[in-house]
């Protein structure tokens, strides 16, 4: 905060969210992980921060320079808050090479991952990388001279390039200037040959090695390998827009040649090199970071999974099947006699794919509707769906075409489901559609059935097995009325109507979250037991955050587990006492969001696809979902409650905005809530199997032994 501002009662949310990749980067330097997976750790800090850049620096920078007077709830200007980034994020940069330099390759060496710098190379490994050299890089690779502004070549963002500076014609006395770009192709680690272990050669370590063969005839002054990044934080003008696929098309166009808002360079690198890369892409002093150790080190992440070094991986946790779902029974007739529950990553998302893909073939079921946000790339989701389509069935899918990164998948997914007959619906005008939902309207003896689905996470069977998400499917009637009733108000473009169950952003969900935290308010002030907790992945809404304030005067005990951005200020004196906030970083990504509510004793438990922030409940397409089938609720608040002992991976944020680790207390043994959630599940399995051997053993009669 700048000096001289009194203390707010928010924290700033940039600088919160970087706070957040700091406990992600403790985690890579943490000797008790095994080593690769810290250098996975690593890797997501470095892909975290591209992102954060691309989108959050870019927007920042943007209103900087419109002269926007526009503050933040802190009361910082974007001036303000670029200064307080970069000052950051560069002492977090110099971390993070000093993890991976000092700390991170050593121990991998040590373990047989070795990274070779050009100067250790034996005799064979430089005839061995003269060959791929000669043969596959410079196959690929094209220098390009620049001699003016018009000539620097259009960089392709995030991607490793190869400044040069030569040597002065004899005709002339400046310097001259060459880029190679590595372009995405080629691969970032080049593999020797070793007596044993794993050895490997950087690409750009090859491109400088051999850089006299790239420029024949020439004197290189220097090399020095750099990289940009450029803003992604270009909306779409949806009200201009006559047809929003090709604007968004326009959209991905125009980030290719947006601006740089960030330099990444070797350290080595002379001062007149620099000052031409800065000067060609207009980048200024703070907006370039020097880096001792390699650039990119997102681009790791392949080297996490190199075969023949289990024993510096975490011990693997597959996810199992549920114990609630009956393998040989159809999801429907699972569906028919109970609701069920599923908690990603620890059980499997196949009960969800599934459901879907039953639909697609079932000949009772009449119709399916369905968002999809994020989805793998051989989606068996869109499979489903476009199978579905072609059976002859009634599908619809909001395809948001404005989800982040992902806009250039989701606009082929689109073409590809209108082509197999899919009614397809580009979101709302405005706004993203983030909730996730799928109905399923089938037909049977009694009637029309509607079984639905609602989830925190996105239809993608791949990040399932990597995220901490809730399933929750049903055929209760009112939420069936419900979700239908949504969708169609999302499609159609119409007010909906009230729903009986359901609350939806951007009408209606803040309200109903202010209604429940005031009520607890209210029923403490009377005398009575209030208790509120959530499990969220942001909490940045002002409202919200006053009205929890509120509540925690009252004398509420509120208890949150925020995994990132927290611009609430927990145990502050007068003001937020009974709040806690905690955060856990572990394998998986902490990502559903589940409330609580005491309401009396009549407990009231939601999940939802909605963090809590202005961007989800002003413009987003969000979903709020009451749990209230009796099993499924209580297990959502065992879940709760176990993230809340967590002593292994729990880090508890202070009023000065700094995160401490919990300890367990009285000598105790560190409990792991992501361990524990994994065991359960584990042992309910075979509990689930126990019974089912013991349903159909045949029966003994004592003592015969038959």
């Amino acid at each position: 905060m700048p000096k001289g501002r009194t203390e707010s009662k928010y924290f700033n949310r940039e600088l919160s969210w970087l706070e957040f990749n700091q406990r992600v980067l403790e985690e890579a330097g943490d000797e008790s992980i095994p080593l690769l997976e810290r250098l996975k750790f690593l890797a997501i800090t470095a892909s975290n921060l591209d992102e954060f850049f691309m989108v959050r620096v870019g927007g920042l920078q943007m209103l900087a320079e419109q002269g926007s007077p526009k503050t933040d709830p802190v009361g910082m200007t974007p001036d303000e808050q670029l200064k307080a980034i970069s000052d950051r994020t560069h002492r977090m940069t110099a971390e993070q090479s000093a993890c991976y330099l000092s700390d991170l390759e050593p121990a991998l060496a040590e373990a047989g991952i070795k990274r070779v710098r050009s100067g250790e190379l034996s005799h064979r490994q430089v005839q061995v990388l003269e060959q791929v050299f000669d043969h596959e890089i410079s196959a690929v690779l094209t220098p390009m001279a620049v001699t003016s502004t018009s000539e620097f070549p259009l960089l392709i963002n995030q991607t490793l390039n190869v400044g040069v500076q030569l040597k002065p014609a004899p005709e002339e006395d400046q310097p001259r200037f060459a880029i190679i770009p590595l372009g995405r192709s080629t691969s970032r680690f080049i593999t020797l040959p070793s007596d044993g272990g794993y050895e490997y050669l950087l690409l750009e370590d090859a491109v400088d090695l051999f850089i006299e063969r790239s420029f024949p005839g020439e004197d290189v002054v220097e090399s020095a390998p750099f990289r940009i990044t450029r803003n992604a934080d270009l909306g779409v003008r949806e009200d201009l827009a006559s047809d929003l696929l090709s604007e968004m098309e326009e959209m991905l166009n125009a980030r290719k040649q947006s601006a740089c808002v960030r330099l990444e360079i070797s350290d080595r690198v002379s001062s007149c090199l620099l000052s031409f890369l800065q000067q060609k892409l207009e980048v200024s002093d703070e907006d370039v970071y020097r880096m001792p150790g390699p650039l990119d080190l997102s681009s790791f992440m392949p080297l996490c999974a190199v075969s023949g070094f289990d024993e510096l991986k975490s011990p693997p946790w597959p996810p199992r099947p549920s114990p609630e779902v009956d393998l040989s029974s159809s999801m429907f007739d699972v569906l028919s006699q109970r609701d069920v529950l599923l908690y990603h990553p620890y059980e499997s998302f196949e009960p969800v794919l599934r459901l879907i893909e039953e639909a697609a073939e079932d000949p009772d079921v009449l119709a399916i509707k369905q968002t999809l946000y994020r989805t793998s790339r051989d989606s068996p989701v869109v499979a489903a769906l476009m199978q579905a389509a072609e059976r002859g069935k009634y599908v619809t899918v909001i395809v948001e075409l404005k989800a982040r990164f992902d806009e250039a998948r989701n606009i082929e997914w689109a073409k590809n489901l209108e082509q197999a007959g899919v009614q397809v619906i580009y979101g709302v005008k405005g706004l993203k559609t983030h909730a996730k939902v799928c109905i399923i309207v089938r037909r049977e003896p009694h009637g029309i059935v509607r079984y639905v689905h609602f989830g925190t996470g996105n239809y993608n069977e791949l990040t399932a097995r990597l995220y901490s998400d809730t399933s929750y499917m049903t055929c209760d009637e009112e939420l069936g009325a419900d979700a239908s009733s949504f969708f169609n108000a999302v499609t159609g473009y119409s007010q909906p109507q009230k729903f009986r169950k359901l609350d939806a952003a951007p009408l209606g969900l803040r309200e109903r979250l202010l209604e429940m935290i005031e009520n607890e308010t209210e029923r403490k002030r009377h005398g009575q037991k209030a208790r509120i907790m959530a499990k969220l992945n942001s909490l940045a809404d002002p409202l919200i955050i006053d009205a929890l304030y509120a509540a925690s005067q009252a004398g509420v005990q509120v208890r949150l587990n925020v995994r990132g951005i927290c611009c609430l200020r927990p145990g502050a004196p007068g003001l937020s006492e009974n709040i806690s906030v905690l955060s856990i970083v572990d394998r998986f990504l902490e990502h559903s969001r589940m409330f609580y509510f005491y309401h009396g004793g009549d407990e009231r438990v939601f999940i939802s696809s909605a963090d809590w922030m202005p961007r989800n409940l002003d413009r987003r397409v969000e979903l709020l979902v009451p749990v209230e089938e009796t099993a499924s609720r209580d297990r959502l608040i065992e879940i709760l409650e176990l993230y809340f002992q967590d002593t292994l991976k729990s880090r508890r944020l202070l009023p000065d905005g700094r995160y401490e680790p919990v300890k367990p207390k009285d000598g105790r043994k560190p409990f792991r809530s992501q361990e524990s959630l994994y065991r359960r599940v584990c042992d309910a399995v075979k509990q689930a199997e126990q019974s089912r051997r013991t349903v159909f053993e045949p029966h003994r009669a004592p003592g015969t032994g038959t």
